[in-house]
């Protein structure tokens, strides 16, 4: 069994209330898509997101650390969690993001980053989000954009997020640099 510290305690109750009570009007969505210092970067520059966390989400092993992930047999995927304001940014608008920012018909892979915890996936938080991440996901298959190549993306639903540790959030904003590739 993994230690819990007081920080992962506090991270995980503080960011990850009910939607109907972040005492907002804001909106989570979750999604994996490789590397996630790139992809953060490229969700935290839209208007209409308020906040990004990476992290570490759709695994078995409770408060997973980086190097735990990095041995492929968590079953956690590297993620990003975003806090954002739907009357700013559709979650529509947000896929498109994601759809644009990595190889979604590489299994388990992106670039030369391999293993489950660099999968391609969505993770709905409720039910509409998972018919409009379905429907993405057929319109972009039936689009031709990456020459009919299956997408093997992932949609299933959210599950606990664990914030990785304080070096990886924002990465490229901290370090330079902006994004990963594929």
């Amino acid at each position: 069994m993994i230690e819990k510290t007081n920080l992962q305690k506090k991270d995980i109750a503080q960011a990850f209330l009910p939607l109907s009570k972040n005492g907002n009007n804001l909106q989570t969505a979750t999604f994996a898509a490789g590397c996630f210092w790139g992809v953060e970067e490229e969700f935290r520059k839209m208007k209409g997101v308020r906040s990004t966390m990476v992290g570490y989400t759709g695994g078995w092993l409770e408060y997973p650390t980086y190097e735990h992930v990095c041995t492929d047999r968590t079953g956690h995927a590297e993620a990003i969690q975003i806090m954002y304001d739907p009357s700013e940014v559709s979650y529509a608008d947000l896929l498109e993001v994601f759809w644009s920012v990595h190889n979604p018909t590489t299994k388990n892979r992106q670039g030369f980053d391999y293993g489950t915890q660099y999968r391609s996936a969505i993770f709905y938080h409720t039910p509409q989000q998972e018919e409009i991440a379905r429907k993405s996901k057929e319109e972009l298959e039936n689009s031709g954009r990456f020459r009919n190549k299956k997408i093997v993306t992932e949609i299933a639903p959210a599950s606990t997020f664990y914030k990785a540790e304080e070096y990886h959030q924002k990465y490229y904003q901290k370090r330079g640099g902006g994004r990963c590739y594929f």
